[in-house]
């Protein structure tokens, strides 16, 4: 059977698919495929493994009858129409659990550099401005003690605020649809409202999925209940956040500064006032970006892939309510 991966992967998981006698072809252009080339293409194929933002509708299943297993190298599925999905009886394998550890690094990096404005005061050496040091200039803010909200705490929340607890002793609160016991045993995490999350936090990092009811959550009015001192931080999904409602708080000043792995459009447009506001710091979604995490990714992929087209359950499955 024969395997098309979107993307050029880590060699472990082509190297596990093809001792599981799978053909492999991947596509190496840096190009994003458009859905009619996409479909074009996996109709000569008997599973996908969809690296990047491919559309995965009812249009690409109803065209694609030949395909027997789908795998994303990605945690979310927001890009994946599961309604249809599950119409069309095709479970759709994800790669849960290993990204956690690096999507928080990244996030607690963002939270340092923003705090320190330290983006803008590396492009000034860049610049050729480190030339006279002013003793009120270019300040940032410390963030020892503070309030760290999370919202949607689940692996990558916790890993996240058990860094913040143990490097700089802030405080945990959260909101999710459930209640984390765990976080709040080890932690003292609060859960609290929405509402108090937006005015209570110090900072405040976005780590949910993106659905119907998170989409654009942190909109002009969300913001507007922030702290005029607070930073936003982003490493889940653009749709999260209305980005010029985001560029509008900053620059009045409803909000103290950004760090985003996720952008609202991806890519950020080159000429965003984001790329250049002092206490924002923006990175082109490199949250799983390590040898280590991709490799795994790459892994469980794979076995996704193997399972499904030797008629098993997928073990990482997304719409595990497929098998039911």
């Amino acid at each position: 059977m024969k395997v098309f991966s979107s993307r050029v992967i880590p060699e472990n998981g082509v190297k596990l698919m093809q001792k599981a006698g799978l053909e492999v072809d991947q596509y190496a252009k840096r190009v994003q495929l458009n859905q009619e080339k996409l479909i074009e293409i996996c109709q000569k194929y008997d599973a996908f493994l969809s690296a990047g933002p491919n559309e995965l509708n009812e249009a690409f299943f109803k065209a694609c009858p030949n395909i027997k297993a789908i795998s994303l190298l990605s945690v979310g599925f927001d890009n994946v129409d599961i309604a249809a999905a599950n119409k069309y009886k095709m479970a759709i394998g994800h790669t849960p659990d290993v990204v956690s550890a690096a999507t928080a690094d990244i996030a607690f990096f963002l939270m340092l550099a923003v705090s320190r404005k330290a983006f803008y005061m590396s492009n000034q050496i860049i610049d050729g401005k480190w030339d006279f040091i002013e003793p009120t200039a270019n300040l940032g803010i410390e963030i020892y003690g503070k309030t760290l909200g999370i919202f949607g705490l689940g692996r990558i929340g916790m890993d996240l605020a058990k860094k913040c607890r143990a490097a700089y002793n802030m405080s945990i609160i959260y909101h999710n649809r459930n209640r984390n016991k765990m976080a709040e045993q080890e932690l003292d995490a609060q859960y609290v409202s929405f509402e108090e999350l937006l005015h209570q936090s110090d900072v405040l990092s976005v780590n949910a999925n993106l659905s119907d009811k998170t989409k654009n959550i942190f909109d002009k009015i969300s913001f507007q209940k922030m702290k005029p001192t607070s930073i936003f931080i982003n490493t889940a999904r653009g749709g999260l956040h209305k980005e010029q409602d985001l560029i509008d708080a900053l620059q009045t000043g409803s909000i103290w500064g950004a760090g985003l792995d996720a952008t609202n459009p991806e890519p950020i447009r080159k000429d965003s006032p984001l790329l250049s506001m002092p206490t924002v710091c923006v990175l082109p979604h490199i949250g799983t970006a390590t040898i280590e995490t991709r490799a795994a990714m790459a892994d469980r992929a794979a076995q996704n892939i193997i399972a499904g087209l030797q008629g098993k359950r997928m073990p990482f499955v997304a719409n595990p309510e497929i098998y039911e």
